[in-house]
């Protein structure tokens, strides 16, 4: 699945051209190194956004299509 709409999906960005736009600045990194908009994401993944002053890293724990907002939080595990 194309990194930006893995972002979407399990909603750590509510839309896909914000994803998009904050991989197009570099905002986005997979494993330490800038991820563009269309990155395979894997299982095992650990992505980083820097959005503002925040910074939020997860690990990718499952990669599916279409979750329900409830289920979410088993897409990812937030390391920081």
């Amino acid at each position: 699945m194309r990194l930006d709409k893995y972002l979407k999906v399990s909603r750590l960005i509510k839309r896909r051209t914000v994803a998009n736009e904050a991989c197009d600045a570099g905002r986005v990194l997979v494993n330490d190194k800038v991820a563009r908009a269309s990155y395979d994401v894997k299982e095992g993944d650990v992505i980083t956004l820097m959005l503002g002053s925040r910074e939020i890293r997860a690990e990718v724990l499952s990669v599916q299509e279409t979750v329900s907002k409830s289920d979410t939080a088993m897409l990812y595990k937030l390391l920081s």
